[in-house]
């Protein structure tokens, strides 16, 4: 993962006395932190386009690849304190797509142009065999206003076509669906069924639903047959 956080705190060792001076003094002050500030997130974006642009591109891969890109401390997973509430915008590309995406999408979240405060939590490119796929996370799936906000600025930045088909799926869904899928693969019947077809001592099922692939691994603890 890749950290998006291009903020760093200011040494604040030094004494601020902020009684004493004139108004012009304060105003000048607060004018120079927020220079400080700008040149600090302006030094920050260049060293992540000096590494990213050592990195491949996403259509430039092939196989079944994901690149994440989350801000600093968040991690790339439904459980995540601030993904557990949110959810991410879908959208599928056909093959050739995923790279002018990809970095219009990662430029749009430097420039903060979603401009809905601290809901972006990342986002996420697959490259599949048939078709590529971006998704965009953000921390509160109940808000409709921001989501809203979100889908007409990724529309508007990726420059997608009218007719795009564009998908919200809460964590919270997927969460579920993953248990669901947990509980029947590991049921008697199931596992019964499996035994009497002679299974190696170690299977993977996959399961799809839209864009995600589950990877079920069932051990058995006896011997192979």
């Amino acid at each position: 993962c890749i950290s998006l956080d291009c903020s760093l705190k200011d040494d604040d060792s030094g004494d601020h006395d902020q009684d004493q001076g004139s108004p012009k003094d304060g105003e000048k002050e607060k004018n120079e932190d927020e220079e400080k500030e700008q040149n600090t997130s302006k030094k920050k974006v260049e060293q992540f386009w000096r590494f990213y642009s050592h990195m491949i591109r996403p259509g430039d891969l092939t196989g079944h690849s994901d690149f994440h890109l989350f801000k600093e401390g968040i991690k790339p997973m439904w459980e995540d304190d601030a993904n557990k509430m949110g959810g991410k915008w879908i959208i599928r590309l056909r093959k050739g797509l995923a790279s002018r995406c990809w970095e219009n999408l990662i430029l749009a979240m430097l420039g903060e142009q979603f401009m809905v405060g601290e809901e972006i939590c990342g986002a996420v490119v697959s490259v599949r065999f048939q078709e590529d796929i971006i998704s965009i996370w953000n921390k509160t799936a109940s808000d409709q206003a921001t989501t809203a906000r979100i889908r007409d600025t990724l529309r508007r930045v990726l420059n997608l076509p009218p007719n795009t088909i564009m998908e919200y799926k809460t964590h919270t869904d997927s969460i579920k669906y993953v248990c669901l899928l947990l509980f029947l693969f590991s049921s008697p019947a199931f596992l019964s069924l499996q035994l009497f077809h002679k299974p190696a001592c170690s299977h993977i099922f996959s399961n799809q639903r839209g864009d995600e692939r589950v990877h079920l691994h069932v051990a058995f603890s006896m011997a192979c047959f």
